[in-house]
C-alpha cells in the first residue's frame, strides 16, 4: 500500500513538474489579427485562354483577419497552422462585352464581383540559435487555397471556384530592440512559370506581460496563376493590429 502511494505521489509530482516546465517553455503561441485591406490589383480571365481579361480598379478598405497557431513541439522545431480568410465585393461597368465562364456580360450593365481567397496552411520550421538580439527561422508550408470569383449583373450570373494545395517556403527574422519590444518579419512565398504566391508581414510587438504581446504592422499579399483554366492575379495591402498569447 505504501509503495502504491509512493508511486502515485511520484507520478503526480512528475506530471506537475512536466506541466510547469511546458508552461515555462511557452510551447504554444496564438496570434489573432485584424485590420483593413486594400485591393491594389485584381485582374482575371475565365477561362484563362478564351475569357475576357477584366482589370478591377483599386478599391477598399475591406475588413480582413487571420489566426496563427505555433506549437514549439521540439527544442528547435515548431509546427505552424494559419487560417487566413479574405473576401471582397466590388462593382464595375464593362466598356465592352465580358466573356466569363461561358457567360457574356453586356457592355454598360453594372457587374458585381464577389472575390474570395481563403487560405489554410500547415507547416514546420526550424528556429536557429540566436545571435544577440537577432533570431532567424526557416521552413516549409503547405497551403490549401479555397478561392472563388463570382460575377452577377441584372440578367446574368456565373462563378468560378478553385481549390488546390500549394507548397511554399517559409522564413522569418526577429530583432529584439528592447526588453519588451521586438520587430518581426515573416513570409510564405513560392514562384514558378505558372504563377506565384507571396505573403509577407512586418510588425512591431510590445510585451504587456509575460504571456501577452500587442502588435501593429503591415502585410502584402500577392499572387495568382496563368493557365488554360484561369488567368488571375491579385495584390492586397493590409494594415494589421493583433495580440499574441503564449502558454
Amino acid at each position: 500500500m505504501k509503495a502504491r502511494i509512493a508511486r502515485l505521489a511520484f507520478a503526480v509530482g512528475l506530471a506537475t513538474f512536466a506541466a510547469r516546465a511546458a508552461l515555462a517553455q511557452d510551447r504554444f503561441t496564438l496570434d489573432l489579427e485584424v485590420g483593413p485591406a486594400w485591393q491594389l490589383r485584381n485582374d482575371f480571365a475565365v477561362p484563362g485562354d478564351t475569357g475576357t481579361l477584366v482589370r478591377l480598379d483599386d478599391q477598399g478598405p475591406f475588413l480582413a483577419g487571420r489566426a496563427t497557431l505555433n506549437w514549439h513541439a521540439w527544442e528547435r522545431w515548431s509546427l505552424r497552422f494559419v487560417a487566413a480568410p479574405l473576401s471582397t465585393d466590388t462593382e464595375f461597368v464593362p466598356g465592352s462585352d465580358v466573356l466569363f465562364q461561358g457567360v457574356t456580360f453586356v457592355a454598360g450593365d453594372p457587374v458585381r464581383v464577389d472575390y474570395r481567397f481563403d487560405s489554410y496552411r500547415a507547416g514546420a520550421y526550424y528556429r536557429f540559435p540566436g545571435d544577440g538580439p537577432w533570431s532567424f527561422r526557416a521552413g516549409v508550408t503547405l497551403k490549401l487555397r479555397d478561392a472563388e470569383i463570382a460575377l452577377a449583373s441584372a440578367s446574368q450570373a456565373a462563378a468560378k471556384s478553385n481549390t488546390g494545395v500549394v507548397p511554399l517556403l517559409y522564413g522569418g527574422v526577429r530583432l529584439q530592440v528592447a526588453e519588451r519590444v521586438a520587430i518581426d518579419l515573416d513570409a510564405d512565398a513560392a514562384a514558378a512559370s505558372q504563377g506565384r504566391a507571396i505573403d509577407v508581414a512586418l510588425r512591431v510587438e510590445a510585451l504587456v506581460d509575460d504571456h501577452v504581446a500587442l502588435y501593429l504592422g503591415g502585410r502584402l499579399l500577392d499572387g495568382g496563376a496563368d493557365n488554360d483554366e484561369v488567368n488571375s492575379f491579385a495584390t492586397f495591402a493590409y494594415v494589421l493590429a493583433g495580440v499574441r498569447m503564449r502558454w
